[in-house]
């Protein structure tokens, strides 16, 4: 998995709220850049221990394939 596809995986489980989880999913879209999601208050501390999380490697592929499965957006 990429990067970002984790990262908004991670930032999708993170918290309850229904913003963060719609930033996660917009971000796994390409709606919206990591840069953008930085720059966002409400939205950096999530995002900051996201990306602390993936570089140390405690994310199960599985369930971010299966998170990408439901949530990505293939337009045809």
């Amino acid at each position: 998995m990429d990067k970002v596809t984790c990262i908004a995986f991670l930032l999708y489980h993170s918290s309850k709220s229904q913003d963060i989880r719609e930033k996660a999913i917009q971000l796994l879209n390409g709606d919206v850049s990591i840069r953008d999601l930085k720059r966002n208050t409400a939205i950096q501390a999530q995002l900051i221990l996201a990306e602390s999380a993936l570089r140390k490697n405690k994310i199960d592929k599985h369930h971010v394939q299966k998170f990408a499965e439901e949530f990505l957006l293939l337009e045809v």
